[in-house]
């Protein structure tokens, strides 16, 4: 089932890891997954399932991508809770018109390719009967999205909730949970969202279990159950990380080249699907911690730096000059590094004035200003990650700016004023955020250039 909304900050978060958390404390097996880029939610959907976080995402993967990843992410599970993004039919408004309903890239979408039946979750702390006026707009906008039921959000009253009910029973609708105003249960925000789970640790197992009994209590569960059951079979193959990599696998003779992938509290953003392609291809991937860790992992042969909110952690990550001194060293003899927007400001020389790892040459400092969307990119010469006029669709969340904005050889070109990011034969750094099951080739081209180089060491 989808958990939809009219609007953002309605509850979504909430109410889908709290259904999830509920559910598998019931003995279900859950899947979680994300409508859309957002990295930060799918991190308590892992906390609540115990399974890897997963994302949902026709713009950046393509339709024919979102049934077959869904089904490689839900494999084994009894159910699957699909948290949407922003209201019901929001999405990349500014793309093509879309195929389906909604804008492309909306929950709408999503649930259209997957056939899968909608909960609306409503905020009713500022209506009445009007709820039904509302929801009924919702389940007649688009016949192609079938909303099975609505969970109400800060309910303030036993009287209130009597009205929302009764509005609604008149509308035909199903009531499937009353949530009420519970200010305990809280998930911090700050400049970029939620505050991602780890760097909260135990305080967000605790949040996920609060919220799991939360929604199990005041939602039908076995309703929601009956819900998701009802979701029609996909005619679809499950996504195979392993039949993406058949053409440029390494072969099992060869010694498997060792990839250190940057990971907690400062660097948290990533796809599953990442590490999946590059162990199919025949890499062992290692995680590294830049705030814990003073070395790479033993017989490191190219590094990851995915995003995160390393302008948080600034400090300690400079503290740790030993780390930035092998991520350098690595640079310098030619290993393959792929960085992604929190990448890029670790590899810069400093960053808010604290030093960073010297590789690239140019600083990057905080903003006022957010830079969020959607772009449609181009690879503006022959690079790790791309051959010159690959194209790819990629994502840019951040609120910081690096200057200058890009080196010779740009990484990609989105803008009409010139390119983005640095690039070289072993480097690819820019705040462009790709996700590689779009376009496996990636993967391909970088495992490509990590065996090259061994190849070249062990000469």
């Amino acid at each position: 089932m989808v958990i939809a909304a009219p609007a953002s900050s309605s509850g979504k978060t909430t109410i889908a890891t709290g259904l999830m958390a509920a559910l598998a404390a019931r003995g279900d097996r859950v899947s979680g997954h994300k409508v859309g880029p957002d990295y930060i939610d799918p991190g308590y959907h892992a906390l609540a399932t115990g399974r890897p976080p997963r994302n949902l995402d026709p713009v950046l993967c393509g339709e024919e991508r979102v049934a077959p990843l869904f089904l490689h992410g839900a494999a084994g599970a009894d159910i699957a809770v699909v948290e949407g993004v922003m209201g019901l039919f929001d999405g990349a408004a500014d793309s093509a018109a879309p195929a389906g309903p909604g804008d492309p890239g909306s929950t709408a979408h999503v649930a259209a390719l997957l056939g899968a039946p909608v909960v609306l979750v409503v905020d009713a702390s500022r209506s009445a009967r009007s709820v039904a006026a509302l929801v009924h707009g919702f389940c007649t906008y688009d016949p192609r999205v079938r909303i099975a039921g609505v969970i109400l959000n800060r309910v303030g009253s036993q009287r209130h909730e009597d009205i929302l009910r009764a509005a609604l029973e008149d509308a035909g609708t199903e009531v499937l949970g009353v949530v009420r105003r519970r200010e305990e249960v809280h998930t911090p925000a700050r400049h970029l969202g939620l505050i991602p789970a780890a760097e909260r640790a135990g305080e967000a197992h605790r949040a996920v279990r609060d919220l799991g009994e939360l929604v199990a209590r005041f939602c039908d569960l076995d309703a929601l159950r009956a819900v998701a059951r009802a979701a029609p079979p996909l005619a679809a193959e499950p996504w195979d990380a392993a039949a993406e990599a058949q053409e440029w696998r390494i072969p099992a003779q060869t010694p498997p080249p060792r990839i250190a992938v940057a990971g907690g509290p400062a660097f948290t953003f990533g796809y599953t699907e990442q590490e999946e392609l590059l162990r199919a291809g025949g890499a062992e991937v290692h995680a590294v911690d830049p705030l814990r860790e003073e070395a790479l992992p033993e017989g490191t042969d190219a590094l990851i730096v995915g995003g995160g909110f390393p302008e948080v952690h600034a400090a300690e990550l400079s503290a740790n000059a030993a780390l930035r001194g092998e991520v350098a060293a690595l640079a310098a003899r030619g290993a393959p590094v792929a960085a992604e927007c929190a990448g890029l400001l670790y590899l810069c020389r400093s960053l808010d004035g604290a030093p960073m790892c010297g590789v690239l040459p140019a600083d990057a400092a905080m903003t006022g200003s957010l830079t969020l969307g959607y772009r449609s990119a181009v690879a503006v010469g022959d690079t790790l990650l791309a051959r010159a006029g690959t194209r790819v669709r990629g994502h840019e969340f951040h609120r910081t700016a690096v200057e200058p904005r890009f080196g010779e050889r740009p990484a990609w070109q989105w803008k009409s004023d010139g390119g983005e990011g640095f690039a070289s034969d072993t480097i690819s750094a820019s705040y462009l955020h790709v996700h590689w099951a779009g376009l496996p080739a990636i993967a391909g081209r970088f495992l490509g250039a990590v065996r090259a180089c061994a190849e070249g060491v062990a000469k």
